[in-house]
């Protein structure tokens, strides 16, 4: 994979998991909702108008742009299993950020996560 390539699909990757951060930290400032009618509208605005979930979005819309290039480049059966790099960087984000626990199960299934990255990587 050239450096070009490589950088794509690692920005696409980095892209995609702010998106999810940004995404659970608009939910987090919203609070819980219910689904129902009554609320389409209001949290809809609230939804439409909270600037972490706008950053979340344009994160995911520039990750589609920058994904189609990068599979432009590199053979998909490579280039998806990357994705999965976003869950050890969401899950290390989350902890710090979101207080989440990363318990030792997260931590092994991380680690398994790398391996298996590294190993498509250099297949």
């Amino acid at each position: 994979m050239s450096m070009v390539a490589f950088a794509l699909v690692l920005t696409g990757v980095l892209l995609n998991a702010a998106a999810q951060l940004f995404l659970k930290a608009g939910t987090n400032a919203i609070g819980h909702f219910d689904f129902a009618l009554a609320n389409i509208i209001p949290i809809g605005l609230k939804v439409a108008g909270q600037p972490t979930i706008i950053a979340g979005l344009a994160c995911y819309a520039v990750s589609v742009v920058v994904w189609i290039m990068a599979l432009s480049r590199v053979p998909v059966s490579i280039a998806y299993p990357m994705l999965s790099i976003g869950y050890v960087i969401n899950a290390l984000i989350a902890h710090f950020w979101f207080g989440e626990l990363l318990v030792m199960q997260k931590a092994l299934g991380i680690g398994f996560i790398i391996i298996g990255v590294i190993l498509v990587a250099n297949s």
